[in-house]
């Protein structure tokens, strides 16, 4: 598992993010080593000037009137131990970096301290008096958490990030609103034209995707109305035949049957090619449970005296799914069951907690499907001839598929390992709106 972000979204404010922490890190420096640097070091020099400048004047120091004159007149003060302590000494801050650059001009180990609060001061422990302290004024000096330079790079950083972060959400809001729309004309249903917005070349992305979707629909409907005209026109011809069988003599019932049996079989391929073409998109989603739907067909089918269903339904909490078309989808699978399975089929259902999905499977104990036709069996037209001998138009299983799809779902074939074949359907729990 890798930590770098996979999306466009994430990469860029990655990569954003890392510019801007490499160009914080180098202005930093920069600014430190060319201009604070060089400050405090001039601080330092001015610091040890004043404090040699009192060497030269130490026997006039020696007296406290002097002492007095130096501190009314400059603020500089010559304290010693007890004398500092009481001055606030302890409360003020050691400085290492003062501390080894005022050692280096003074030519001994010196002891520099800032005051944590006002009046600030420099107290300096020189290396020829380790019991005197001088202690210098110094204005605009103060403890804070974080340095004005740091808070400048802190803000300037964060404004930056926040700023590539609306522009990429800005960029990339476009490309996920084309991403839904693109599935959802994957799905065969067509959405509103999406709003053209973002960058020239998002916006010519976006007005071409429309384009493409509004032709793609136009050809759907095309299809469709092809299709219905089709159908129209040969249930015409074979309403006519089925009337002309009527009038056979008596001993001609077998031609007679043949041909009933042939219309029947050419209808509900006619019926098979409107519901592909339809894909039930016209129904509406309600609150249902599966396994309401699973009983309902086991119902109508155990009719029959030849087939036999066992079921093994978990308890599912109802979701919003188009009941009709699903019923459709368990019909077919068990007819395929039955036809080209065996007479006994397994019936389950669960829930998936971890993928947060719902799911049913209905089991044959038939010869099964060989492993390379399997990924083929959802295209329209096609069957798996060889293994199970199958008659028809071959769009049972694609419009099955297309069902599923509408539902946000899955369908899985697989062979059993004890034998048979078992067809899985897995939905979402989550309440998805078309």
């Amino acid at each position: 598992m890798t930590l770098l972000p996979r999306s466009a979204f994430g990469q860029t404010v990655l990569l954003i993010g890392v510019l801007l922490l490499i160009n914080q890190v180098f202005s930093y420096l920069s600014v430190t080593y060319y201009f604070i640097k060089p400050n405090y070091e001039q601080i330092n020099s001015l610091i040890a000037s004043q404090v040699k400048t009192l060497y030269l004047h130490e026997a006039e120091l020696a007296d406290p009137q002097a002492k007095a004159r130096l501190f009314q007149e400059t603020g500089i003060a010559v304290l010693n131990q007890a004398q500092a302590e009481e001055l606030g000494l302890n409360q003020a801050r050691y400085y290492r970096f003062f501390s080894r650059e005022l050692s280096a001009h003074l030519d001994g180990e010196a002891d520099v301290r800032l005051s944590a609060t006002e009046p600030y001061r420099i107290w300096v422990n020189p290396p020829q008096h380790e019991d005197l302290w001088i202690v210098l004024p110094m204005s605009g000096i103060g403890e804070t958490e974080i340095s004005p330079l740091t808070i400048y790079l802190l803000v300037i950083g964060i404004l930056s990030v926040a700023g590539g972060w609306i522009f990429v959400r800005r960029l990339n809001r476009p490309l996920h609103a084309l991403q839904h729309a693109a599935i959802e004309v994957g799905r065969g249903s067509f959405p509103e034209p999406l709003k053209e917005e973002g960058s020239t070349e998002m916006i010519e992305v976006t007005s071409a995707f429309n384009r493409m979707s509004k032709g793609i629909k136009q050809l759907e409907d095309d299809r469709a109305l092809l299709t219905a005209g089709i159908s129209h026109d040969l249930r015409t011809p074979l309403t006519r035949i089925r009337l002309a069988t009527e009038m056979l003599p008596e001993d001609q019932d077998w031609i007679k049957e043949g041909i009933v049996n042939d219309i029947e079989d050419m209808n509900d391929i006619i019926d098979q090619f409107i519901d592909y073409v339809r894909q039930d998109q016209e129904e509406q989603r309600e609150d249902a449970d599966i396994n309401d739907i699973i009983c309902d067909a086991v119902h109508a089918r155990n009719r029959s005296q030849e087939n036999n269903v066992s079921l093994q339904l978990s308890h599912l909490p109802k979701i919003k799914i188009r009941r009709i078309a699903l019923k459709r989808v368990i019909d077919n699978l068990m007819e395929n069951a039955f036809r080209y399975g065996s007479r006994d089929i397994d019936i389950s259902s669960g829930i998936d907690s971890k993928s947060k999905m719902l799911w049913f499977t209905i089991r044959d104990y038939g010869p099964g499907i060989p492993e390379n036709q399997i990924e083929t069996l959802f295209q329209p037209f096609t069957q798996g001839d060889k293994a199970r001998g199958s008659l028809g138009s071959g769009l049972g299983l694609a419009i099955i598929k297309r069902i599923v799809d509408l539902h946000y779902g899955k369908i899985v074939l697989s062979n059993h390992h004890d034998g048979g074949l078992i067809a899985k359907v897995s939905i979402p729990i989550n309440d998805i709106t078309a």
